[in-house]
């Protein structure tokens, strides 16, 4: 008798810990379940095969600049800046016969920008009519690439690449995935396409919070001057056909 409740509670215990590795596979959150998020390989524009027409940006033809404004209480002290990206890749994908693009991606070096120029500010009207000196240039050069604030010597890269795009040509809307300073986001934007046989023109703008890419907008005295949140991001892109 003995044998026989030992044996039937060997059954019971190996049965209940069958049951509970069932219900660990099952139960299993869906993190641990999924695959890694794809990886983009740094100085990569590289996007899907398919059937259709590639372009390549001009940088040459084209503008990409970003805007930074003053804050705090002191702002009057400070000074609106703007970079812009000389230099820079993208693609932008567009299947035969499709009233759409498939894809398109944009990617820059923060450490390549060029800040404050002369040109750029004077086209920009009062709130940027402020001659800065190439020292005030250079310091605040500093100040937004180094280590407390967008760090480019760790995160050099911006990188742009569609998600999905809806509309019809000329107007489009874009989710995009947007990676600055090492993190990822992912937003709707409008975009303005102009295509010809050879080329084509896109035009478009769109919001960053610094706050949102773990960046501390940089401040002085507790904030009493400091720059805003927010980046202005505006491009004009000129692409060519590949091969042409």
């Amino acid at each position: 008798m003995k044998t026989t409740r030992q044996h039937r509670r060997s059954v019971t215990t190996v049965q209940l810990l069958l049951a509970l590795c069932c219900c660990a596979g099952l139960c299993a959150p869906t993190w641990a379940q999924e695959s890694a998020a794809p990886q983009w390989e740094a100085g990569s524009a590289g996007m899907p095969d398919a059937q259709g027409l590639a372009y390549q940006m001009d940088p040459a033809a084209s503008t990409v600049r970003i805007y930074a404004f003053r804050g705090g209480a002191a702002r009057s002290f400070g000074h609106n800046h703007v970079l812009s990206a000389p230099l820079f890749t993208g693609q932008v994908l567009w299947p035969a016969q499709a009233p759409v693009p498939s894809h398109f991606s944009l990617e820059f070096r923060l450490d390549a920008l060029a800040l404050d120029r002369p040109e750029d500010r004077a086209a920009l009207g009062a709130a940027f009519s402020t001659r800065l000196t190439p020292a005030l240039v250079e310091s605040t050069r500093e100040h937004m690439l180094g280590p407390f604030n967008l760090q480019a010597d760790r995160f050099p890269l911006v990188r742009i690449r569609s998600d999905q795009i809806a509309g019809e040509e000329p107007k489009f809307a874009a989710r995009i995935s947007v990676e600055l300073h090492g993190q990822r986001q992912l937003l709707w934007v409008p975009l303005t396409v102009r295509r010809q046989p050879e080329r084509l023109q896109v035009d478009g703008a769109l919001v960053l919070l610094q706050s949102d890419f773990g960046v501390a907008p940089y401040a002085l005295l507790g904030g009493l001057l400091a720059v805003q949140d927010a980046l202005v991001v505006e491009f004009s892109l000129q692409a060519v056909a590949s091969g042409k």
